[in-house]
C-alpha cells in the first residue's frame, strides 16, 4: 500500500510541476500580448491547491512530518484565505466577506489552516447565489472558524460521510483533529440553514 501512495506521490508532483510551467507561460503571454487571463490563472492555481491536499492526505496516511504550530493573526488569516479568492468571487459575481474580532491570535498550523479555508471558500463558490461569509469567534473553550454561504446546502450534512467522498474535507478533517489542547482535539463540523441559509462549514480548534 504504501509503495502505491509513494507512486502516486510522485506523479503528483510532476503534474504540481507542469502546472507551474502552465503559469508561468500564461504569465508570459498576458506580459507580451496584453491578454487577462485571470480565470486561466485561478484554475491552474486551484489544480496546483487540489494535489497539493492530495500531499497532504499523503503525508497523513504515512504518518509524515508534524504541524508547525504559532501564534497566528485570526483576522489576518481571514483576510489572506479571502484575497486569494477575491478575483474569483468578483468574476462570479459574488460577495465574499470577513468578520473576526480585532486582535485574536490564535495557536495553529497557519499555512494548513489558510489552505482549509481557501478550499472551503472555493467549495462555497460553486453553490453559493450572492454572498459568501468567512468569519471568526472564539471563547473559553475555543476557536470557531466558519464558511457560510446562501446556496442550497450540503445534500448530506454527515461529516464522517462527507470526509470519506472528498480528499479536501478528510484533510480538514485530520487536520482539525491534529490541533489539541490537552485532552481536547479540534473537529469539523457541516450543516445548514446557516445565517445565509445555505451551506455551513464549521473548523472548531481548542
Amino acid at each position: 500500500m504504501h509503495r502505491i501512495l509513494d507512486i502516486l506521490s510522485s506523479g503528483i508532483h510532476d503534474a504540481k510541476n507542469q502546472l507551474f510551467l502552465a503559469e508561468s507561460l500564461i504569465a508570459q503571454a498576458e506580459a507580451e500580448h496584453g491578454l487577462k487571463l485571470d480565470e486561466a490563472r485561478f484554475a491552474i492555481e486551484h489544480a496546483a491547491s487540489r494535489l497539493s491536499r492530495l500531499l497532504t492526505a499523503y503525508k497523513l496516511q504515512r504518518k509524515v512530518g508534524s504541524l508547525s504550530i504559532d501564534m497566528v493573526s485570526v483576522p489576518d488569516l481571514l483576510e489572506e484565505a479571502a484575497l486569494i479568492s477575491a478575483s474569483h468571487c468578483t468574476h462570479l459575481g459574488l460577495r465574499l466577506n470577513t468578520e473576526s474580532p480585532q486582535g485574536l491570535g490564535w495557536l495553529l498550523d497557519r499555512e494548513l489552516l489558510l489552505d482549509i479555508l481557501t478550499n472551503a471558500i472555493q467549495n462555497a463558490c460553486r453553490y453559493a447565489r450572492s454572498q459568501i461569509t468567512l468569519s471568526a469567534t472564539a471563547d473559553e473553550k475555543g476557536l470557531t472558524l466558519k464558511v457560510e454561504d446562501d446556496g442550497p446546502g450540503y445534500s448530506e450534512p454527515d461529516v464522517e460521510t462527507m470526509t470519506g467522498n472528498g480528499v479536501g474535507l478528510f484533510v480538514a478533517a485530520e487536520i482539525a483533529r491534529m490541533h489539541k489542547s490537552g485532552a481536547r482535539h479540534g473537529k469539523l463540523a457541516l450543516a445548514n440553514g446557516g445565517r445565509h441559509g445555505g451551506a455551513v462549514f464549521e473548523l472548531f480548534l481548542p
